[in-house]
């Protein structure tokens, strides 16, 4: 598309030499026909200077570097949004029932079976997806467009996955607007996937399920996220979007982990915990308080914090 277009459709003011942009980028996979989104300083800093591609930021961002080419929104996230809708492509080829290896299921085009796949009834298997070996897929699976799947994979009925990320922008008017998510899933190798569990694609990056994980029952799994290797997640856990699991971590049942959360490798969350900051050393966390009235219950959490600074500078007596 060319820039000048898209600037008018996203309403935003474009600043630079006429481009045609081919894809919407991060900082980590920059190239001359881009346009990559950057919404803080902290983003800017990861954008080499002499970049040629476009950035989509406000005005104080771009005033403040000297970027070639710059998108300039009032409202850049909600531009963002709209630019990803430029870019999605709705899957207009309904799958075609097809019999793998005695089974029936409902697949698309360009889809990739590694030896000897299983599956139930019900199956759609949408375009350009790639399974490995030995997979089996339990009954009324959905797997979308372009996900990536490993050997020896099993994934149990009701799951869905790489569906839509819940990514929305809110407008001045108090108007919410869709973000389209244009990467997918990988899954690696060795990994097993409970029942009626919802993993969904990426934004721009791929969301990732690493070798040797294992996922309980009706666990949901953001947008952006990367689950790290060897790591268990027990049933109901909610992660919210571009969080990053480390390795061999253990969450317990009906934990919520709150987006942008980073945990290190060797983790351990108790059950029901909610998780709302970096986990930033091995070991054991739970974050568990009885509910009550939110005021008060910030001021509980508050002085519970303070407590073991307390007990050390009065020299109180553990019970």
């Amino acid at each position: 598309m060319n820039i000048f277009d898209i600037a008018k459709k996203i309403n935003a003011k474009y600043y630079g030499e006429e481009i045609d942009i081919s894809n919407i980028s991060n900082t980590s996979n920059l190239n001359e026909s881009c346009i990559v989104l950057a919404l803080t300083q902290n983003n800017i800093k990861d954008i080499p200077t002499d970049f040629r591609g476009v950035i989509l930021t406000s005005k104080e961002i771009a005033s403040s570097h000297g970027f070639m080419n710059t998108l300039v929104s009032k409202e850049p996230k909600v531009s963002f949004a709209i630019l990803t809708n430029l870019f999605s492509v709705t899957n207009l080829n309904k799958p075609k029932l097809t019999s793998i290896n005695g089974c029936d299921l409902s697949c698309g085009e360009n889809v990739f079976f590694g030896k000897n796949p299983s599956f139930g009834v019900n199956v759609v298997i949408e375009n350009d997806v790639e399974i490995g070996d030995f997979v089996k897929i339990g009954h009324s699976v959905i797997i979308h467009n372009g996900v990536k799947i490993g050997n020896n994979v099993t994934i149990n009925s009701g799951t869905i996955i790489g569906s839509e990320g819940f990514g929305n922008a809110l407008d001045r008017d108090h108007t919410w607007h869709h973000i389209a998510h244009l990467g997918s899933v990988v899954i690696g190798n060795n990994v097993s996937i409970g029942s009626n569990c919802t993993i969904d694609r990426g934004t721009i990056e791929n969301t990732v399920i690493s070798n040797n994980v294992i996922l309980d029952n009706q666990i949901h799994i953001a947008h952006n996220v990367f689950i790290g290797e060897n790591t268990a997640i027990a049933a109901k856990v909610g992660i919210a979007g571009s969080c990053n699991i480390g390795k061999r971590n253990m969450i317990g049942g009906m934990v919520g982990i709150v987006d942008h959360i980073k945990t290190v490798d060797d983790v351990i969350i108790s059950a029901t915990s909610t998780v709302n900051k970096d986990l930033k050393e091995p070991g054991i966390y739970t974050g568990i308080m009885p509910i009550s009235n939110h005021n008060n219950w910030k001021r509980i959490a508050f002085w519970i914090t303070k407590l073991d600074k307390i007990v050390r500078k009065f020299n109180i007596k553990k019970i």
